[in-house]
């Protein structure tokens, strides 16, 4: 990725390199909401703005397909584009960072989805089991992230999934990974980010 996050166009998507994109007939309509109304642009970049404040971002670049005034708002009735992806890049700590997800139809859907992904890694020091640097840095560990597709990673062929499943699986396959346990340090940052994906998505 670019190694300054000031100077990625907002317009059009600066996809990062190395992320896996998700086919067009695999997006799915997402359920994030404001109040009763499914969840629109304003609503999800608020959204994102506040997680990222939280989680101590600078540097903010929101890169995607819909054409942005000087301002950064977002030009009135621009219509859904064909590839609703979005990436952000910003520094944490002083090191570049990007989050991408195209993994939903809409861009707002894209957008709510990454901020409940930091939301989900913010939440990992209130356990005291690791620290938001070691998940950031397990990204820098895998070109491609794969842990995007979650279900594929614990083995679920479709249908709903519970937390409570979801949780049984984890601690199923940490046994093989963990390295403490004949497992690698990459291996299990890989099921903890699909782990984050999971929860991002069923926590929405």
């Amino acid at each position: 990725m670019s190694e300054h996050p000031e100077s990625v166009p907002r317009y059009p998507l600066q996809w990062p390199v190395g992320w896996k994109r998700t086919p067009p007939h695999r997006r799915r309509s997402g359920t994030f909401r404001s109040g009763r109304a499914w969840i629109g642009i304003q609503q999800a970049v608020r959204r994102l703005e506040i997680e990222l404040d939280r989680l101590g971002a600078a540097d903010v670049t929101l890169s995607s397909n819909l054409r942005t005034r000087l301002s950064g708002d977002v030009v009135a009735n621009a219509g859904e584009p064909s590839d609703p992806g979005v990436a952000i890049y910003f520094r944490f700590k002083g090191r570049a960072t990007v989050f991408a997800c195209d993994g939903y139809t809409r861009v707002a859907e894209n957008i709510a989805a990454i901020a409940n992904h930091i939301k989900a890694l913010r939440a990992i020091e209130r356990y005291g089991v690791g620290s938001i640097e070691q998940a950031i840095a397990g990204y820098r560990a895998l070109p491609a992230d794969t842990a995007a597709d979650w279900r594929a990673v614990f083995g679920f062929n479709g249908g709903p999934v519970s937390a409570e499943q979801l949780n049984t699986r984890i601690k199923e396959m940490a046994r093989d990974k963990h390295p403490d346990t004949g497992g690698t340090e990459e291996g299990m940052a890989h099921l903890n980010r699909a782990r984050d994906y999971a929860l991002a998505e069923l926590l929405s």
